[in-house]
């Protein structure tokens, strides 16, 4: 992919998808969007009655995902640019689920602060996999996988 990113294995979306669990109608947050094809799943998944807000740092790799993801043809899904220095959609939480496809060295609370009542937040941390759910941030680890830094 464009601007010195990757995208993660099936196998890797696979396990973080059955981690996050998501439900038809739910408000997904997608940090780390670029292709788009998480958000698609996402979209899948939640289907028509809920939404999925991708945001992504690279310009033109959010023209890239938004294009895949327009091609999709799911309207309640949309990759918009990140801003810089803020983690995630604060302005758009709460969210159900949170993907993060991206590794930061240690769980942003920024993050679990926009998760619902009884929402799911998957992030790869320091190389482990964690779920946490709110409230309480109660966190589980689930195996060990590499990503590009969270910025």
């Amino acid at each position: 992919m464009a601007a010195g990113q990757t995208n993660s294995q099936p196998r890797t979306v696979d396990d973080m998808l059955r981690l996050l669990d998501v439900r038809p109608g739910q408000r997904v947050l997608d940090v780390g969007s670029g292709s788009g094809w998480t958000a698609a799943l996402l979209a899948h998944l939640v289907g028509a009655t809920g939404t999925v807000t991708g945001v992504e740092l690279e310009p033109s790799l959010v023209t890239i995902g938004a294009r895949n993801l327009a091609a999709f043809a799911r309207t309640w899904a949309g990759i918009r640019l990140a801003t810089p220095g803020v983690l995630g959609d604060p302005a758009g939480a709460p969210y159900d689920r949170i993907l993060v496809s991206a590794m930061p060295a240690s769980l942003p609370m920024s993050l679990v602060d926009q998760l619902a009542d009884d929402g799911v937040l998957v992030i790869p941390v320091a190389g482990t996999m964690l779920r946490v759910t709110h409230p309480g941030a109660v966190v589980t680890e689930h195996g060990h996988y590499r990503f590009v830094p969270l910025r």
